[in-house]
């Protein structure tokens, strides 16, 4: 565990933790961690019945009962299991817009001042009209929130794109955005790597971009520490999210900067597939990504993370060699 311990928002939060060779569910009360096997195989089964559990898991938070361990003893784990991950692309406002303009600029021969102004123009129109880019990840992506980031063999731009991820706490198809807050459970950190040189396949350009292969590297999705119950977490729309490359700040925005807001992409996804609970969905990422500094990750590079009330993530960069 890194110093300082993280933090949550709320009385309590959820986890997956080790103490040896087995993983045990745990709910996280501060410093301390109550040993949830006793109670329930995982944090996917908790998920799974959460209006059943989250009143039991505030009993369970007060009660000196159970088996308690400190937090600084223990291996943090992926907090859960999901079923799918969904992966909003494009979705903050002034990221995107800095994308659109740089290309205006270098592509088109436009001024700073017109590709910037047709940007924001483009902008405001989706807000207004479009709809949300979507794809899915791999949860074999998934690492832990302090685990080594493993660089893969092919590629050298390794980029980090910070995000705010919410977990579904029960099942839903075609669901409207008015109702969609009720079907988040619970809160947590995802940091969505991608190899930029990797996006693209100059064999098969009519296709464009490649998913698969340029954000799915094992290791490619630091998660966690916790889930914070929605109910602790605030305002989702008005967090603070901040990353650190080798200790220098290359993202730090609010939430609100979101082109699609959390109830417009459940709202979106649910009109293709059924969400069911302990599916994950990103929400974004904001501007101040590797591209926009020019800086890639190399090994021994340090990525610290953190999301208002989620907690924070610590990951040390290394090659795969």
């Amino acid at each position: 565990m890194p110093d300082p311990l993280a933090t949550h928002a709320g009385p309590f939060a959820l986890g997956t933790f080790s103490r040896g060779p087995a993983a045990f569910p745990g709910l996280v009360t501060g410093a301390r961690v109550r040993d949830l096997s006793d109670q329930v195989p995982s944090v996917r089964a908790l998920v799974d019945d959460w209006d059943t559990w989250l009143p039991r898991l505030h009993e369970l938070a007060a009660s000196a009962d159970g088996t308690w361990h400190e937090l600084a003893e223990l291996r943090v784990l992926t907090p859960i299991e999901p079923g799918q991950i969904l992966q909003s692309g494009a979705n903050y406002r002034k990221h995107v817009v800095d994308l659109v303009a740089a290309e205006k600029e270098s592509v088109h021969g436009a001024t700073p001042e017109e590709a910037r102004a047709d940007a924001e123009q483009m902008m405001d129109e989706r807000i207004r009209n479009g709809v949300p880019y979507v794809f899915l990840g791999s949860v074999r992506a998934m690492c832990g929130p302090y685990d080594d980031i493993v660089l893969p063999e092919l590629g050298e731009q390794h980029d980090w794109e910070l995000e705010l991820a919410l977990v579904i706490g029960k099942s839903g198809r075609n669901i409207p955005a008015g109702e969609a807050m009720e079907y988040v459970a619970a809160y947590t950190i995802c940091n969505d790597l991608t190899t930029r040189d990797r996006l693209y396949r100059p064999d098969l350009k009519a296709i464009g971009t490649d998913w698969f292969t340029a954000k799915n590297a094992d290791t490619f999705l630091p998660t966690g520490p916790f889930l914070v119950p929605a109910a602790f977490a605030g305002d989702p729309g008005d967090l603070r999210i901040t990353l650190r490359h080798n200790g220098v700040v290359r993202q730090d925005e609010s939430t609100k900067d979101m082109i699609f807001d959390i109830p417009r992409l459940i709202a979106y996804v649910s009109t293709t597939t059924t969400l069911r609970p302990g599916d994950l969905l990103l929400t974004g990422s904001p501007a101040g990504n590797g591209a926009h500094w020019g800086v890639f990750l190399k090994p021994g590079d340090v990525v610290e993370a953190e999301i208002t009330g989620l907690g924070h993530q610590r990951n040390t960069v290394r090659s795969h060699a």
